[in-house]
């Protein structure tokens, strides 16, 4: 019941291909390719980007935007930081009052 159950191995289905025969080549010393390499062919230039005034206008206001949005996000999570402590702080004073209040009893 607590032994494990070992997959068998099934037998391989359809054609099995024979292994690829590779010959052995001779290298002979002293002997240069009678073939030179060719040297690498340049490919076509690159084409420059052309910044026209409405393409710039339109990337300063992305980029006023996503500085707008990024800084919004920061300042919420800063005033939900703050909110919190501020109540933290009041439950705190609450607490101590509660509790001095029943010592002098």
């Amino acid at each position: 019941m607590f032994r494990p159950k070992l997959p068998t191995m099934p037998q391989p289905t359809g054609q099995v291909t024979p292994p690829a025969v590779v010959e052995p080549t001779t290298i002979t010393p002293g002997t240069s390719a009678s073939t030179p390499i060719p040297a690498p062919v340049a490919g076509p230039a690159r084409p420059t980007v052309q910044l026209t005034p409405g393409t710039a206008l339109a990337l300063v206001g992305g980029g006023t935007a996503v500085v707008l949005v990024v800084g919004a996000v920061l300042v919420s999570m800063l005033l939900a930081v703050a909110v919190t402590a501020a109540s933290v702080a009041v439950c705190a004073v609450v607490l101590r009052s509660l509790l001095a209040s029943q010592h002098r009893r």
